[in-house]
């Protein structure tokens, strides 16, 4: 006894893959590839099961390249990408920070050996990282390779002819008209055509299809994600960064000598570095005076003056946040400021030492500051012999006055500052040929200067004042001038433009992939048995939508315009009159044999899609109603489909 298969049972079955429950290929497999380019679920090349032969060498890569390719996979693999950068964003990380790595180690005597170990202190250079990178890298290929030349094919290729029975599309309208089949024909194509659907006449109907793009944009998106995973290793291997402190009236230029700091990718040259010179001219600062955001600045900018090459013409620019000054592929970031006290150091003979201005390190929002002076050449202590000197230093911009708490600034602007320092002197360490922190002072080969309690000598200076050494071993005193510094930023990133590009390629063809549908519209006109042409017109979209029945609607309503109904040929209509105007199926389309049913599918393949499928229509005959005389035709939905 033969089986009928129904659009629900097409629906239970869809779910366990491209077969049925009997073994027999879904019929409909070679329809939804015609509106789609992803690729078949393929089983001939999977791994063998229980009984089956085994595969050879050939078969195992083949089935290893299946895997590899799947959507599956590739999700997969970007899923473990986001989970490998987090350790990369949560522990210090060689080559960005190396002094917090060093504590990080010295802090955790376990943790550290087993992070060296797992390669969790240089996450995006350890092995394992690259491993999914390129997986990926090479997953995301071979699968756009394939779907891309699907693609191309379909843009060269035409959509297919109508099915024979139009009826079991999810929307599908009809009417009757005088006018012949070859002037409704050429109607709807015209009309086709003005609405952008690529038509031709096939099979005496006129077929069409549009939202081509959205394919393209969903490739679109996958090559962008290649572009990203490109410009990302590009900007890792041959970028540079660099940071330098500059004071007012102080510049720069942009070879590897001049930086405080500076790391790369593994294959930049620094005989890249452009060649180009800035000079800080002032730093401008402007704050909130009052209110819940006071000390927010409000104007922050660095004035600079720079030339390109060697002997390019100076040029005039205003470096602030977020607007860096870009020299030729280069750019230069404002991102720290802060103050510079000036002092004067004397031996015990008055003799000016030195005059210097100390950048000091802020540690608050309002400018507090802390840092060290060393004056490393030039004193000698009241018996004639050399020494070095040095101050731990403390600075606020704006002192809150005394009795009032601790020293912090109340203001980042220097409208009433102090610097306190404590003294020591003895040998700095500097000779030692172990590099220190210009910011801090060891202490460990110095002797404190005392006060008269026997307390180590310290004070706080205003502008103006001096600290007196003990014993006449000299001075220092804080000068009236005040310089500011700035620290910037230099950064040479050549994957950023393609990174960005990547970014805005994959967010457009995602949008494409997610709005624009794809879909098919029919228009079929035949010489019925009375001499008057009856019109049908059907639409397919590859996802249940109602935008297909209300895009046929506004077609029909256009050609019914140049293709009106026909009258009625009796004005008493009978049980057997003309054919109704308005109609889901046709009379003849009551429950067919099995072998019927295989056939209408087998027609239909070359437009329905499995999903598409359960929209089998089966009208009752007798509820069809007579048309109006003259009535625009209303596309009405298949029984099942979504209306």
């Amino acid at each position: 006894m033969s089986k009928t298969t129904t659009s629900a049972d097409r629906e239970t079955t869809g779910a366990q893959g491209d077969r049925d429950t009997t073994g027999a290929p879904d019929e409909l497999g070679a329809a939804s590839a015609q509106l789609s380019t992803a690729p078949l679920d393929d089983t001939a090349g999977s791994a063998p099961g229980p009984g089956m032969p085994a595969l050879g060498v050939i078969g195992w890569i083949r089935w290893f390249w299946r895997q590899l390719t799947s959507m599956r996979v590739a999700l997969l693999l970007l899923l473990l990408l986001s989970l490998g950068a987090i350790p990369g964003s949560l522990i210090p990380q060689q080559g960005t920070d190396e002094l917090k790595v060093q504590d990080f180690k010295d802090t955790h005597t376990t943790l550290g050996p087993l992070y060296e170990k797992l390669g969790l202190f240089h996450v995006y250079s350890s092995v394992w990282f690259s491993a999914i990178y390129i997986l990926l890298f090479v997953s995301l290929i071979g699968c756009i390779v394939p779907r891309t030349w699907q693609f191309v094919g379909q843009l060269r290729g035409r959509p297919p002819a109508a099915p024979k029975r139009l009826t079991r599309l999810p929307a599908y309208t009809t009417w009757r008209t005088e006018a012949t089949p070859d002037e409704v024909h050429e109607a709807a194509q015209r009309i086709l055509k003005q609405r952008r659907f690529r038509s031709h006449q096939v099979g005496g109907s006129v077929a069409a299809e549009k939202g081509y793009l959205r394919e393209a944009g969903n490739l679109s998106f996958h090559i962008a994600l290649i572009v990203l995973l490109l410009a990302f290793a590009a900007g890792q291997l041959f970028k540079s960064e660099g940071g330098k402190l500059i004071m007012e009236g102080d510049g720069f230029s942009n070879t590897l000598t001049q930086y405080d700091d500076f790391k790369s990718g593994s294959l930049f040259d620094t005989d890249d570095l452009a060649p180009f010179s800035f000079k800080l001219d002032r730093f401008e600062g402007s704050y909130e005076t009052s209110g819940p955001e006071l000390g927010t600045a409000r104007t922050y900018k660095a004035h600079v003056t720079y030339s390109e090459g060697a002997h390019g013409p100076e040029k005039k620019k205003a470096i602030e946040v977020n607007k860096p000054l870009e020299v030729d592929g280069s750019k230069v970031y404002l991102i720290g400021h802060g103050y510079a006290p000036t002092v004067t150091v004397r031996d015990g003979k008055g003799k000016v030492v030195q005059r210097i201005s100390v950048p000091l390190l802020p540690i608050d929002s309002m400018g507090t500051a802390t840092g060290a002076i060393k004056i490393l050449d030039g004193y000698r202590n009241k018996d004639g012999k050399k020494e070095q000197l040095g101050f731990n230093a403390f600075f606020v911009p704006t002192f809150a006055g005394e009795g009032k708490g601790q020293m912090f600034s109340q203001f980042p602007a220097p409208f009433d500052p102090r610097l306190a320092l404590s003294a020591y002197h003895g040998s700095l360490g500097v000779d030692s040929g172990v590099p220190q922190n210009v910011y801090q002072l060891d202490t460990r080969k110095m002797t404190k200067f005392k006060d008269a309690k026997g307390q180590l000598l310290k004070k706080r200076l205003k502008i103006g004042e001096t600290l007196k050494l003990p014993d006449g071993a000299g001075s220092i005193t804080f000068e009236k001038e005040l310089k500011q510094w700035a620290t910037f930023q230099i950064s040479q990133e050549p994957g950023s433009g393609w990174a960005l590009g990547g970014a805005i390629a994959a967010i457009a063809g995602l949008a494409g992939s997610l709005f624009i549908q794809r879909r098919r519209v029919w228009v079929r006109a035949t010489t019925g048995a009375d001499g008057v042409t009856v019109v049908e017109m059907a639409g397919l979209g590859r996802s249940e939508s109602a935008k297909v029945p209300e895009e046929l609607g506004a077609l029909a309503a256009q050609l019914h315009e140049q293709a009106p109904s026909a009258p009625d040929a009796d004005p008493e209509p009978t049980a057997d009159a003309d054919a109704p105007a308005e109609t889901t199926a046709d009379a003849d389309a009551a429950p067919e044999s099995a072998e019927s049913a295989t056939e209408a599918d087998t027609d239909a393949d070359a437009a329905i899609e499995p999903a598409e499928a359960q929209a089998e229509a089966k009208t009752d005959p007798e509820a069809d109603t007579p048309s109006d005389p003259d009535p625009t035709p209303d596309v009405v939905p298949a029984e099942g489909a979504e209306k």
